[in-house]
């Protein structure tokens, strides 16, 4: 009984716009809620259910929104430490190998000291030994090619699917949009 009572305070249900992109992880308390209003349709359930004197209600695990919610970061997404960081999938871009944020730290591919922008496209998430190590040069003349070139993101999820993939419930991995690697 423990055990299910357990997994029954940490559920937690993952919140789709209408055209399927992730918005946020809601409790299961607001996704019954935004269900009883009926705002949402449940796309998939948990295995536990919520129990009143007189019904029983599977709670949902992925929920879809009726109407469409423009994201707040419609349209450009704010360029930040943080945002270039889940861009790059806090993978430092030289070595290949994931970091926490705190472990990690910006790279400008064309040294700011040489007239490098501080944008999307000049800029990469890296570990502090790489950044040291390519010091003031570009990757090609510190012979330290990038993982991919950097771009200008269309979206960004928010920091809550920015996680491990085995943290998620596994029918919530075809809704994401991680990144692999």
């Amino acid at each position: 009984m423990k055990s299910s009572s357990k997994a029954f305070v940490s559920a937690r249900c993952l919140l789709l716009n209408s055209s399927y992109e992730p918005m946020k992880i809601v409790t299961w308390q607001k996704a019954l809620v935004l269900w009883f209003q009926n705002k949402v349709d449940v796309i998939e359930y948990h295995s536990i259910f919520a129990r009143s004197v007189s019904s029983s209600f599977q709670i949902p695990s992925v929920l879809r929104l009726k109407s469409y919610v423009r994201p707040k970061s419609y349209g450009v997404v704010r360029f930040c430490r943080e945002n270039v960081y889940i861009r790059d999938n806090f993978t430092c871009q030289y070595c290949a190998k994931k970091f926490s944020n705190k472990q990690l730290t910006l790279d400008h591919i064309i040294p700011a000291s040489k007239s490098g922008p501080k944008s999307w496209t000049n800029v990469v998430a890296a570990c502090r030994y790489c950044n040291q190590r390519k010091a003031n040069r570009t990757p090609h003349v510190a012979n330290m090619p990038l993982l991919k070139q950097p771009e200008i993101p269309s979206w960004l999820p928010t920091l809550d699917f920015q996680t491990e993939r085995n943290v998620y419930p596994q029918n919530w991995l075809q809704y994401l949009r991680l990144k692999t690697g």
